[in-house]
């Protein structure tokens, strides 16, 4: 069984749904509840994942190792090149710019300036979902006809613009393929769980 430490509707969420389409068990813990938790991560975020004796941090990474350690139709095997390209993108090119807007809200009190920057950081967003949308053209899903890893993690992504009085535009593809993603039973599972554990 693998330990996740999360926070609820974080980017962790993508490592759990990944997890369970995988039909590994995982038991999840609060990193906020969790007294010390730099301890386990000195930066202190989220995902961290106990595998064995094994601790591993940072989303991409997490989400690589568990792909190749099991056989699984999320992490396309015809072109894994591309496949890892739309991991990283996910992780470190769409997460970062969603990041500016928790950062921006909470480090800039004047209203006027913090709305004029909160609106820039979105139109940044805007562009990288349509170059989502170009890659779905003609496919379903960024793997394929089926969710990849990466679709997963956009999904989880997609849902963070609701925090903020932003205009975040997402082509019709791109939301055919969020919807998809996030009517998983495993994408809803985790959500439940989630809610589940952080109310103890």
């Amino acid at each position: 069984m693998y330990t996740l430490y999360y926070s609820q509707g974080a980017c962790s969420v993508a490592t759990q749904v990944v997890l369970r389409e995988l039909g590994q068990d995982v038991k999840i813990i609060d990193a906020q509840k969790t007294d010390g938790f730099k301890a386990v991560n000195a930066v202190g975020a989220v995902p961290v994942l106990i595998d064995g004796d094994k601790t591993l941090t940072e989303g991409a990474a997490i989400m690589l190792h568990i792909l190749n350690k099991h056989d699984n139709p999320l992490f396309p095997k015809n072109d894994r090149q591309q496949a890892t390209q739309d991991i990283m993108f996910a992780n470190a090119t769409m997460h970062p710019a969603y990041g500016r807007l928790f950062f921006l809200t909470q480090n800039i009190s004047d209203e006027k300036v913090k709305q004029e920057t909160l609106n820039a950081a979105a139109e940044s967003i805007n562009q990288l979902w349509q170059v989502v949308e170009k890659r779905l053209a003609s496919a379903s899903f960024l793997g394929g006809d089926s969710p990849s890893a990466a679709d997963i993690m956009l999904a989880v992504y997609s849902r963070w613009g609701a925090y903020f009085s932003v205009d975040i535009v997402i082509g019709d593809k791109t939301t055919k393929m969020l919807n998809a993603v996030q009517a998983m039973p495993n994408f809803i599972k985790t959500d439940e769980a989630e809610q589940v554990a952080s109310a103890k």
